[in-house]
């Protein structure tokens, strides 16, 4: 900071100097020759006063001339050896940030999408998806502001987020109505609000609380750091935010290890009395591999002290082919597995037909692969999922009259046609996806999706919509009218989406 300050008083004092060089010579002229010429006094102090511009701006910025790789899942230096840009779920910017500060590095994100459902739902409503809300119309998914800051050891980043999402998302979460004042209208605009500490042991060691990213089913939240838009049930079906403590260790240049101490899984606050307790392991053995095993065990079912949730998350990336010169650039693929269940309290987990109750688990995968090619430009991805869910756990459940949360100001359903989340009410689906972006630079990504999904129930927003017979909320609902829902359904994704 000092030598900010020093530069930029050295600049202003130059600035003063050549005013004042300027005005001497201008009366020196008038009354005898100068040894010196005007003009070249003149040259001298612009030259001199743009390259302490320059000094300061540099210093100010803090710019380095050695290109770092950023992983955002860490902030220490481990993995920055390796270039991390084509992983699933990371920045994929190969310089970070231009605005990158020695204090102080501003975000600034917007995500614009237009989906075409080819059933063409009535009220233009979008089931079963956290990336997206509305049907056939341009819709602001998230526009989100915030930064970085780090001072002494200190650190903190918040991240602002407005938008479709900050609706979509929150609406997932029921701990909010338990207890005095509305933690959902006090948190639902931040993606990312944490403080915390680094340690300077091991090769680095943060502590942070807060809100923070979970990164459970390999997706990222922010849609400009992922290869598709649109991803399978197993990433939408699992939690983008903890609300809580984390632990971030670095053994050593390719580990990571993460404790969580959270309120519960993908909660603002807590259902029972039990905290949820998680951890991530990640691992890159070399720059072309990646490994990330998540883990997770709390109490999370409202009212119901005696049943635990457990769930495991993992994947697998590899980068199998690298030719930065050559017009296929590179190619990578990623698997993902989940294992989940809740057990207890009437509720059987993997127990059918025991005395235990119902069974409520899930198991799902989906498999993905990229390719990169004119120079980088541009990227082909495929891939597909399933999930078997015998007792809806985590299923996103429907919105409008088919919503089955609960109304807090009257204690019944949202809905007044509920969609069944009951412990025993089988969710089996399966989707298949394909899609094309391109990034004309590092700040900016276009992608066109096709994904058809397909479920054994009725789930998806048929043509009658799930509001009301006209579409529109407030519309009466009359005797014999249900909503729409239907088995599969086929649409395309259009999203421009800008990181800076």
């Amino acid at each position: 900071m000092k030598t900010k300050l020093l530069s930029l008083c050295l600049l202003l004092m130059a600035s003063s100097a050549g005013f004042a060089e300027t005005d001497s010579t201008n009366v020196a002229g008038n009354a005898t020759a100068s040894a010196t010429p005007a003009s070249r006094n003149k040259t001298e102090v612009r030259q001199k006063a743009s390259e302490m511009t320059h000094d300061f701006f540099d210093a100010f910025l803090n710019k380095s001339k050695k290109v770092k790789h950023r992983d955002t899942t860490a902030t220490a230096d481990p993995f920055s050896q390796f270039d991390l840009t084509w992983l699933n779920g990371n920045d994929r910017r190969k310089n970070g940030s231009p605005f990158a500060g020695k204090y102080f590095t501003p975000i600034v994100m917007v995500d614009v999408n237009y989906t075409a459902s080819l059933a063409h739902p009535i009220d233009n409503t979008v089931v079963g998806s956290t990336a997206l809300a509305r049907n056939n119309e341009v819709e602001v998914s998230l526009a989100s502001l915030g930064g970085e800051f780090n001072y002494d050891n200190v650190r903190a980043k918040i991240q602002l987020q407005f938008g479709t999402r900050s609706t979509v998302v929150p609406r997932n979460d029921a701990s909010w109505n338990r207890g005095g004042y509305d933690l959902k209208s006090a948190y639902q605009y931040f993606s990312e609000a944490y403080g915390g500490y680094h340690f300077n042991a091991m090769k680095g060691i943060n502590l942070d609380a807060g809100i923070f990213m979970s990164y459970v089913g390999l997706f990222s939240y922010y849609n400009c750091e992922n290869w598709t838009y649109q991803p399978s049930f197993t990433s939408d079906n699992t939690p983008w935010f903890f609300n809580g403590i984390r632990l971030q260790m670095f053994p050593s240049m390719k580990f990571k290890q993460e404790i969580w101490i959270i309120n519960g899984w993908q909660t603002y606050g807590k259902f029972n009395n039990m905290p949820g307790l998680g951890s991530q392991s990640t691992w890159s053995p070399t720059e072309a591999i990646r490994v990330v095993s998540n883990n997770y065990f709390g109490t999370d079912v409202a009212g119901n002290t005696k049943c635990f949730r457990f769930h495991s998350d993992n994947s697998f990336l590899l980068r199998y082919y690298n030719k930065p010169g050559a017009v296929f650039s590179k190619a990578a693929f990623s698997v993902t597995a989940d294992l989940g269940f809740q057990e207890g309290g009437g509720i059987g987990g993997f127990g059918a037909g025991l005395a235990n109750g119902p069974q409520s688990n899930f198991l799902c995968w989906m498999a993905y692969n990229n390719l990169w090619f004119g120079k980088d430009h541009f990227s082909w991805c495929t891939g597909a999922g399933m999930i078997h869910n015998p007792g809806r756990y985590l299923v996103l459940a429907p919105s409008g009259d088919a919503d089955p949360n609960t109304n807090p100001a009257t204690g019944n359903t949202i809905g007044t046609h509920p969609y069944s989340m009951n412990p025993g009410d089988p969710f089996d689906a399966w989707d298949i996806s394909t899609s094309l972006s391109w990034m004309p630079n590092d700040f900016i990504t276009f992608t066109a999706q096709f994904i058809h999904r397909q479920s054994q129930e009725p789930y998806f927003a048929g043509a009658g919509g799930v509001t009301s017979p006209n579409g529109y909320n407030g519309t009466p609902i009359p005797a014999g009218w249900t909503p729409d829902l239907v088995k599969s359904e086929n649409r395309f994704i259009f999203a421009m989406m800008v990181r800076l």
